[in-house]
């Protein structure tokens, strides 16, 4: 077992945020953003700026998804929340009946916990498994109830006037206290940290126009045991495989769990922003590959163009499929 320092970005959000999936319903809002989604982002502030971007979309680093933290205020320590492994081995217990029962609905842990997951270690130790009973496996005392769900009732308007209003509703995402989404990164963050000083002001997710999706940002670490000698990964990122032999390599074995979505939506940028991109399946964060490793690497394609066909050459779409894998035991 050895530790790895993370550098990790928070984004604490100053307005609510509606994150739309592939099914642009709006009544519906994720509560996290992938890896891939930020980073388009980020490419596109830069494009905005001035910036000159790679030729493959490079920012210089690789990035997590993001995840939730919950922070009571500014002067307090964050509470970083993990996505549990899609492959989770929990080793006996004389609890091990109870134990999986309440570990069922658990879909984040924090750091320490985390760490034992990652190290094939029992999940609870001396501590009871009585107070398990939300979402979030943490020691800390939290507001289990941080990210919560805000409905409204909104009416669109034609453009042309030929159409009456029709009204819709709105699911926004609202962060308690001081909380918000985080994420970790790899690598030169010169490029990453100019766009956040943008992005911030410019919103993430839909309808930024109407004051959605506004935060701000600060940096930090945390500290997680990985093991040395485990002969699987976990994706933190949306992951997108080199080639099909790599992706061979990966699911070579029966313990390994994965789940994918289909990437893609509207181009942001005018005169564009009427075309859809293009669509590519990527494999989600939390996902479980057979793959050996000594600590924390990344894998996936760096730039997945998703530029329609109706675009000339001159306008690509960059999509980064490129993901941070960290060692886990799963048998």
């Amino acid at each position: 077992m050895s530790t790895h320092e993370f550098t990790v970005f928070k984004l604490h959000f100053t307005s609510p945020v509606h994150l739309g999936d592939m099914r642009d319903d709006y009544g519906v809002s994720l509560k996290t953003i992938a890896s891939d989604t930020l980073y388009a982002a980020l490419i596109s502030c830069l494009a905005k700026m001035g910036k000159k971007i790679p030729e493959n979309g490079d920012l210089g680093c690789t990035i997590s998804s993001l995840f939730p933290f919950y922070q009571k205020d500014k002067g307090t320590n964050a509470v970083l929340f993990f996505p549990k492994p899609l492959k989770l081995t929990l080793p006996p217990s004389e609890k091990a009946i109870e134990e999986r029962k309440k570990i069922k609905k658990v879909a984040w842990l924090d750091a320490k916990y985390f760490s034992r997951i990652l190290n094939g270690e029992q999940l609870f130790k001396d501590e009871t498994i009585e107070k398990l009973d939300s979402e979030y496996l943490t020691d800390e005392v939290i507001d289990n109830h941080f990210v919560s769900s805000q409905v409204s009732a909104r009416v669109s308007v034609s453009r042309d006037g030929q159409e009456d209003a029709k009204p819709f509703y709105m699911d926004r995402v609202i962060f308690k206290d001081y909380s918000g989404l985080f994420f970790i990164v790899e690598g030169d963050t010169t490029l990453l940290e100019s766009a956040l000083k943008l992005l911030q002001t410019e919103g993430i997710g839909t309808d930024r126009n109407v004051g959605n999706g506004y935060f701000e940002f600060e940096e930090s670490t945390v500290t997680i045991e990985i093991p040395n000698d485990a002969e699987f990964v976990m994706s933190l990122s949306s992951f997108v495989p080199e080639s099909k032999e790599q992706l061979q390599a990966m699911l070579d074995s029966d313990d390994i769990a994965y789940d994918f979505q289909r990437r893609g939506g509207w181009i942001t940028t005018p005169p564009h922003n009427t075309l859809r991109k293009n669509v590519i399946h990527a494999f989600t964060a939390a996902s479980v590959f057979k793959s050996s490793c000594k600590g924390l690497e990344t894998k996936g394609r760096v730039g997945v163009d998703l530029r329609p066909d109706i675009l000339s050459n001159e306008h690509p779409i960059w999509r980064c499929g490129r993901a941070l894998f960290i060692p886990i035991k799963v048998s």
